[in-house]
């Protein structure tokens, strides 16, 4: 017979410390069964409807992959061998030195991209605070699949908790254009519209009439450096264009 009054020996994890006391808490995807937030794939369904898009991801759970990385290996033989791993995120670098950090909507995505890699559920918001910490300029969504790509500004928007808007309908961003125009006695009137790109802004100046093409471009240069020294405007924009017309035109 067992004396049940005896203590237990004492148990340490690898950093020596005990785990009596310990309790551990959910993550809060406790019930989490690995598939899309069916609002985000509804709104996948129309990727070109950004704000409703953006809405819906700004709500979601997504899966960041984690994979096994060599931490330490033994050269010293013929054979390279494994004396260490780490569980790491994954980042990806374009050749034009973008970075961006793979996201999934759920495990069937992740598994398409890689089936050994360990999803980690998180909100959207701690994925995009994540990809920022390792200096990441994107996100791209289901990898394998759709490769869709939230931009910078979408990025920053995720990770600030704020809503996002084009910017040409983003209130800050207009507010820093009339700003950085307000001082141009040549400038009768700046207008905010959608570039031809995706997340681009075009200012449309209206100038007056009689200037000359290099005193047009020094009027916009300075009125693009200026809106660049506002770091929340630049934040909310992916790209910028001028368009010069005529004042009154």
């Amino acid at each position: 017979m067992t004396d049940a009054s005896r203590e237990l020996p004492e148990h340490f994890d690898s950093a020596g410390q005990t785990f009596s006391g310990r309790s551990l808490t959910g993550t809060g995807f406790d019930d989490d069964d690995g598939s899309i937030d069916p609002q985000l794939a509804a709104a996948l369904r129309h990727p070109e409807d950004e704000v409703q898009l953006m809405t819906a991801l700004a709500r979601a759970r997504l899966l960041v992959p984690v994979v096994a990385a060599l931490a330490e290996a033994d050269e010293s033989g013929e054979l390279v061998v494994e004396k260490n791993t780490e569980m790491a995120v994954v980042t990806l670098t374009a050749p034009s030195g973008e970075r961006a950090m793979p996201v999934f909507t759920d495990t069937a995505a992740l598994a398409a991209w890689d089936p050994s890699a360990r999803p980690s559920p998180v909100r959207a918001e701690v994925a995009a605070q994540a990809a920022i910490a390792e200096q990441c300029d994107v996100l791209v969504l289901d990898l394998a699949t759709r490769s869709l790509v939230v931009r910078p500004s979408m990025l920053w928007a995720l990770a600030q908790r704020m809503t996002w808007h084009p910017p040409h309908l983003d209130g800050h961003v207009r507010e820093a254009i009339s700003k950085a125009v307000a001082d141009e006695s040549d400038v009768a009137e700046a207008r905010c519209e959608p570039g031809s790109a995706p997340g681009e802004l075009r200012v449309v100046l209206a100038v007056r009439p009689g200037l000359t093409q290099q005193a047009l471009q020094t009027v916009a240069q300075r009125i693009g450096e200026r809106i660049a020294t506002d770091g929340e405007a630049r934040a909310r924009i992916d790209g910028l264009a001028f368009s010069i017309v005529s004042a009154g035109a």
